[in-house]
């Protein structure tokens, strides 16, 4: 169904499925720059720099993650008032010192600076691309909208990693890995530059018009929707992200703890395969099924939530996502390896776009962006803390009671999501969303 706005902003995947697919591409892209990162740079801190210490090790993920989850809250809330565009042209010019750092550095430390600008890069990319497509489509189609999405982005880490390994067997860590991103940020730069449209009118289009179905009478409807929304203050909104609506404070969590079990992947997995006795190109391969299967199971569990709900897949998924971490220390078998790295994938993907559809469904249009942006300031935290957290218990007991205590953390998120949070979806929840209910929340 055509859903149209001011100005001729009509919202819709099939309306508007040319700038659809260039956010897609776009994501895709940022994918695959930091699928570079996760098979290409564990191993530099030990053979070219002489790293033993797995907690040191690791602290590229911890800044990556600390950047990250800081500017996701700055992105969502400057996207609302500036534009998405502009934003995501900012985070590619983040990227360029990244990967130029790395390929010069001749210290540890100097990987981590770089990784603070790669943090930038992806907070200010990936937030402003996934709230681009959501801003096309409106509330149709919404979960298969952040499916295809995060599907983009996971089978670009994929790629990503799949090329890094390879070009790491072939010609050594440096340079050939950050050549490749680097080119990969340039045409990303350039495709955000030409062809990509700012998409925050639409999202104020669908504002006006919720504004105009809640209106309780006839002159606030005729009002409306020549009014510009109103953005809450920020320290409100993250109170109500974060606490006052529990629902969205189960949600917050479960995108933290989910990076917990992704930072295992990203940072700890090569280290413990290779000493394990897989090869990095075969680590390669493992973490690219690992993200191929999150990445194009994304596309069905988004459209299996449009149908279903939010609440089933985001939980179950959640169990599995344990269930695969799981696997890596319940056996040494290299097959049994592959299918933990293949049920994970499957447990992300029903849970990773989901969170953020819940977010958006909740979330008023008018302030969606900061609502993503502290989320994801939340589950992009996940990257700072959980290296640390795990890095600490790997230091003491060793790699494996690191991704035991992963498998631990991951299935307690699940039981909180079972308690806390409620159905979502717009078609099938029982309830307004909170801040529906208590206004002053979210006042401006």
């Amino acid at each position: 169904m055509k859903r149209s706005g001011a100005a001729g902003h009509r919202l819709g995947l099939r309306e508007n499925l040319w700038q659809f697919s260039i956010f897609t591409a776009i994501t895709l892209l940022i994918g695959v720059t930091i699928g570079v990162e996760r098979v290409a740079l564990p191993p530099l801190a030990r053979h070219a720099f002489g790293i033993t210490s797995v907690l040191y090790t690791v602290s590229f993920i911890s800044a990556f993650g600390l950047v990250k989850s800081a500017m996701n809250l700055v992105a969502g809330r400057l996207s609302d008032r500036r534009g998405r565009k502009a934003i995501l042209l900012v985070g590619w010019a983040f990227a360029l010192p990244y990967a130029v750092l790395i390929i010069v550095a001749t210290a540890w430390w100097q990987v981590i600076v770089a990784n603070l600008f790669l943090g930038v890069n992806q907070a200010l990319t990936w937030t402003m691309s996934v709230t681009a497509k959501i801003d096309l489509v409106g509330p149709t189609n919404r979960g298969l909208a952040v499916g295809i999405d995060e599907s983009a982005g996971y089978v670009g880490v994929g790629l990503g990693g799949l090329a890094a390994g390879l070009l790491v067997s072939a010609d050594g860590l440096r340079p050939s890995p950050y050549l490749l991103a680097l080119g990969v940020v340039v045409l990303g730069a350039l495709v955000t530059a030409g062809p990509a449209r700012e998409t925050l009118p639409f999202a104020h289009a669908e504002a006006r018009e919720q504004a105009a179905r809640l209106a309780p009478t006839l002159d606030e409807q005729a009002a409306s929707p020549a009014s510009r929304p109103a953005v809450p203050h920020l320290r409100r909104l993250a109170a109500y992200m974060s606490w006052r609506d529990r629902s969205m404070l189960a949600v917050c969590q479960a995108g933290l703890l989910n990076k917990f079990a992704d930072s295992l992947v990203a940072a700890f997995f090569p280290l413990y395969l290779v000493r394990r006795g897989m090869g990095l190109a075969e680590v390669g391969l493992l973490v690219g099924v690992y993200a191929w299967v999150w990445g194009l199971g994304q596309v069905a569990a988004g459209a299996l939530a449009d149908r279903l709900g939010r609440k089933l897949p985001i939980t179950s998924g959640t169990f599995l996502m344990a269930a695969g971490l799981a696997l890596f220390v319940a056996t040494s078998a290299h097959p049994v390896w592959f299918g933990g790295a293949a049920l994970m994938g499957i447990g992300m993907a029903l849970a990773y776009p989901n969170l953020i559809t819940a977010v958006g469904d909740t979330a008023d249009p008018a302030w969606r962006g900061g609502a993503l942006g502290v989320y994801r300031l939340w589950r992009d935290g996940g990257y700072a803390i959980g290296p640390l957290v795990l890095g600490g218990i790997a230091a003491a007991g060793g790699i494996g009671a690191a991704i035991w205590a992963g498998v631990g953390l991951v299935g307690a998120s699940g039981l909180v999501l079972l308690v806390w949070l409620t159905e979502t979806d717009p078609k099938r929840r029982r309830q307004p969303p909170a801040w529906q209910q208590h206004p002053e929340w979210v006042a401006p």
